[in-house]
């Protein structure tokens, strides 16, 4: 049939015809007749994207739809695909039209239409849109021009996003839509004038003060005034969507403007802080740019109460961000708000500090974390594209000073923060993506500073060129005011008249301001506790005994497994353990573990929350603790003892942190601000790691309620001790604690009945080095049971937490015992004092070394040995009345720290002070040393055994 159509095709049928026609072109020799059937999995019907196909005579005629029509709808899939990936790459972001945001001046070859074969006359062909885009709107088909245009408008203008990297279809598509859906980004007239009436607020504000305090430092928002308006839309926004509070961190730059603007602090309080008044109360204080506050007020737009705190900070930038997200999380913990629709965080980040400082990343890792989410935290980076006066191609290696946030799956905004209208569409699309979705999302305002680094630092010094523009370039206010005036949405004495009058509200306040005469640091409390302080005395200190029958009922519960529960298998080791522990019980003693289990347990019943977080704490570092029981053959089962302790108890929270001590310290401090009726705790995996955290520790626990009257009863648990273990697992670093306590080692105050009150409530924070159980039961409770809140730095054991002599008896819990700051001798030596030859002082684990080796030479009677459980604040009265006891005594104090670390520097001048320089005392210890501790067990025994030898030598 081939050989006689190909001698003559009408020899054959029409069909055979067609057939061979179509196989000698190359093509598809049968073509199935058209059908209605519904398209197959992976086919697309011809009818659905023939208005993409005209002129192609071949689908008219019924004949194949050529290759380049298949290849032309595939790179406009590629096209659409490349703005949503790369779009933000040329985005216009930078106000001053200088720079590109991401570094890169290169335009990507994927956004050229020309890069995929399209010329120009291909602009007005037809093709379909893939479900992947939402720029058509109802329309299902676009015109090639009008496909890149919306995409131009959408990724390419003022708004560059960054999301396809997000692994969740779900969460693009949710993203795509609020971009790309055409007239999204529109603001009716009462909008507009809304947001021109807060834009002039924060530029007013920043002229107001740069009128009245030329000279002054306020570290102004000038070039980013922007900022103000974002995050009133945000607060609105959320608070619509049901949050009621919110917790804001942020450096110093607009800090002021944010508090008059945002939270509406009182402007004359933020005048009277200009004017250099004394301070009404207590405390150091700290400069304006720094201060937090707390506002309860009515949020005029969606009419709903909102809370706001601005957490006090320091300079170290960033420092901040955990403890907010503690405070955070704390607030929706005890509001019950498990999935934070109440309760939500706002970052403000400087540019060079957000990709600079390894806390951002250690505060992201947290976002994610069970124990310490807050089920998404709003992220603003001020970018002012520039730090200090360092250029972002010194200061970072990544494209944007935003990639950290990358690693969390965080949608990333990046806006021109001169466009006030897509500044505005962004944050409504951040609100909403966190009441979504509850994750993190970065909006980056790229905007400039007009002025230096502060109002008084010459910025042309190191960026000439940047600063002539900034000269030329006007304010956001003006060029959005000219919008609306040409829009006609406002008129240009319209304009005029909010300026006017908001800089008459500033003036009233300013002659407000004149009439104070003192400034008052609780004006600024970012964290207050309401009805805590009221009606109590605040020299009376509970007491930490408790009735022997919670001891046993703590003890039994605590050494069991779950209670009907025969299934649940447990590991045959934990089954020893728990066995020991019930035979204590019964025996009425408790060991390291079950001391702390019983400080617990009794706060819990007495509706205390308790919180225990840190590296590897629900086991313990030393195996010791194990406060969740793991089922053996079921992967996530487990059983938490002291959870199950009463029906009515508190709730008891214990979680392993992730492995950061300055991320995960700040936390707890942020959480411990929230409710002073909640013990929380931060132990470090050993003492030594402490110095990661080392700027909370010193800007925040040290120094907190000095700085912002800001109290926190937060405890940190560090193992501290010399076992031979080498460097870095023996040293907490005791004596820098001690060389921060604001005691004064030359005042030996007033003798009284509340003497140790006094001193607890005068000091900074409270050093101790407990050696027995019953102690650190009794210091636990005692951190709950005082009128106020001080910090407790606790010395923890490692050795002893298994010692045979670290033990304690009930008699020493129960009613009628309290916390002992000294442990005086209880042996013979008591009985012959006058006849003692030397009266030994120590702290920590060093007492049983040293209890050990008098009672092996037989030196019982000569010998005491006394114990300063707590060191800071220190016991002179009751070291006086030691020392005067022994009053024949030769007077040491032994230690196994170097004699450059340890105590030995902070109670050498303060024995002095006690005892009124009457008696000497001497060291017995390590000889000085820059290292904590030898890395040789022969050289630390050797040491030791030096130690030892020096200390009972009389």
């Amino acid at each position: 049939m081939y050989n006689a159509w190909l001698k003559d095709p009408a020899s054959v049928h029409s069909s055979w015809d067609s057939f061979f026609r179509n196989s000698a072109a190359g093509g598809l020799g049968y073509q199935a007749p058209p059908s209605l059937a519904l398209p197959g999995k992976n086919e697309v019907s011809v009818g659905s994207i023939l208005p993409m196909l005209s002129g192609s005579s071949s689908v008219a005629t019924g004949g194949l739809i050529s290759d380049k029509v298949i290849d032309d709808h595939l790179a406009v899939q590629a096209i659409i695909r490349s703005y949503q990936i790369r779009g933000h790459h040329i985005a216009k972001l930078d106000p001053l039209g200088i720079n590109s945001a991401d570094l890169d001046e290169r335009h990507p070859q994927e956004l050229l239409y020309n890069h995929y074969s399209f010329e120009e006359e291909d602009m007005d062909r037809i093709f379909k849109l893939p479900n992947t885009t939402f720029i058509g709107g109802k329309d299902k088909s676009l015109p090639l021009k009008e496909i890149l245009t919306r995409l131009e408008n959408a990724y390419c203008r003022h708004i560059g996003v960054e999301y396809m990297f997000i692994n969740s279809l779900e969460q693009c598509n949710w993203i795509r839509q609020r971009l790309e859906t055409p007239g999204v980004m529109q603001l009716n007239n009462d909008e507009k004038r809304l947001l021109l009436a807060r834009l002039t607020r924060a530029t007013g504000f920043e002229a107001f003060l740069a009128k009245k305090w030329s000279s002054e430092k306020r570290f102004g928002l000038e070039g980013c005034e922007m900022l103000i308006p974002a995050m009133k839309q945000i607060i609105d926004k959320s608070t619509d969507l049901g949050v009621e509070s919110i917790i804001m961190g942020m450096p110093h730059r607009g800090r002021l403007n944010v508090l008059a603007n945002v939270c509406r602090k009182p402007l004359s309080q933020i005048f009277t802080q200009f004017a250099g008044l004394e301070a009404a109360d207590d405390g150091s204080g700290d400069v304006k740019y720094h201060l937090g506050t707390y506002i309860e007020r009515l949020n005029r737009v969606t009419n709903k109460n909102i809370r706001l705190a601005v957490v006090a900070n320091p300079s170290h930038l960033e420092a901040v961000d955990p403890i907010v997200q503690g405070k955070t999380r704390a607030e929706q913990f005890y509001r019950g708000d498990g999935d934070g629709k109440k309760v939500m965080s706002m970052l403000l980040h400087g540019d060079a500090a957000f990709c600079g400082q390894g806390i951002v990343f250690e505060t992201m890792h947290l976002s994610d974390l069970p124990d310490y989410t807050t089920h998404g935290t709003i992220h603003i980076v001020v970018n002012n594209q520039i730090g200090f006066t360092t250029d972002p191609r010194f200061s970072r290696s990544s494209p944007y000073c935003t990639d950290v946030a990358r690693v969390v799956n965080a949608p990333i905004f990046h806006v021109n923060a001169d466009d006030a209208e897509s500044v505005m569409h962004v944050c409504n699309i951040a609100a909403e993506w966190r009441a979504t979705f509850h994750k993190d999302c970065v909006i980056d305002l790229v905007s400039y500073r007009r002025n230096g680094h502060n109002e008084i630092d010459e910025p042309m010094f190191t960026q000439p060129l940047m600063y002539k523009i900034i000269k030329k370039t006007p304010p956001a206010l003006d060029k959005y005011a000219d919008k609306l005036i040409q829009e006609g949405v406002v008129t240009s004495d319209e304009v005029k008249d909010v300026k006017d009058k908001y800089d008459k509200i500033c003036e009233d306040a300013y002659q407000g301001a004149k009439q104070e005469t003192h400034i008052k640091y609780k004006d600024w409390l970012d964290s207050p506790w309401s009805g805590f302080f009221e009606g109590k005395d605040p020299l009376k200190v509970n007491k930490t005994g408790i009735k022997e029958d919670t001891l046993v009922h703590i003890g039994k519960r605590f050494s069991s497994p779950p209670p009907n529960a025969a299934e649940f298998k447990i590991h045959k080791g934990i089954e020893r353990i728990l066995k020991a522990r019930m035979e204590m019980v019964e025996s009425r003693t408790v060991d390291w573990a079950l001391g702390e289990a019983m400080a617990f347990g009794s706060l819990l019943k007495e509706g205390i929350h308790v919180r225990l977080s840190g590296q590897d704490v629900e086991r313990g570092t030393f195996s010791h603790r194990h406060h969740v029981l793991h089922h053996q053959t079921v992967d996530k089962a487990t059983y938490r003892p002291l959870s199950n302790l009463y029906p009515d108890q508190a709730p008891y929270t214990v979680c392993n942190s992730s492995l950061s001590e300055y991320g995960v310290l700040g936390f707890e401090v942020g959480y411990s601000m929230t409710n002073p009726n909640a013990l929380v705790i931060w132990e470090a995996q050993f003492g030594d790691f402490n110095n990661t955290a080392q700027c909370i520790i010193d800007q925040f626990i040290a120094s907190g309620q000095s700085k912002w009257v800001r109290q926190s009863g937060i405890v940190l648990a560090q193992p501290h001790g010399l076992e031979g273990m080498g460097p870095e697992h023996s040293s907490a670093r005791l004596e820098r604690f001690l060389q921060m306590s604001s005691d004064d080692p030359d005042y030996f105050p007033p003798e009284s009945e509340d003497f140790a009150v006094r001193q607890l409530h005068d000091i900074n924070w409270i050093i101790a080095n407990c050696t027995t159980p019953a102690n650190y039961f009794h210091i636990l409770r005692r951190q709950i049971h005082l009128p106020f809140r001080k910090p407790l730095i606790h010395m923890s054991p490692k050795s002893l937490l298994r010692h045979p002599e670290a033990k304690s008896n009930f008699d020493e819990m129960l009613e009628g015992t309290e916390f002992m700051r000294i442990i005086p001798e209880t042996g013979p030596a008591v009985q012959n004092a006058s006849g003692v030859k030397k009266l030994v002082f120590c702290s920590g684990k060093v007492y049983y070394d040293l209890k050990k080796y008098r009672d092996e030479k037989g030196l019982t009677n000569e010998i005491a040995i006394t114990r300063v459980e707590q060191v800071s604040p220190f016991p002179y009265d009751l070291i006086k009345k030691e020392c005067a006891l022994y009053s024949n005594a030769q007077l040491c104090w032994a230690q196994e720290e170097h004699k450059n670390q340890g105590c030995w520097s902070y109670v050498q001048p303060r024995f002095g002070t006690a005892l009124t320089r009457t008696r000497d005392i001497s060291y017995a210890g390590r000889p000085t040393s820059s290292s904590p501790a030898t890395g040789s067990k022969a050289q630390h025994l050797k040491e030791l055994a030096a130690l030892l030898n020096d200390a009972m030598a009389f």
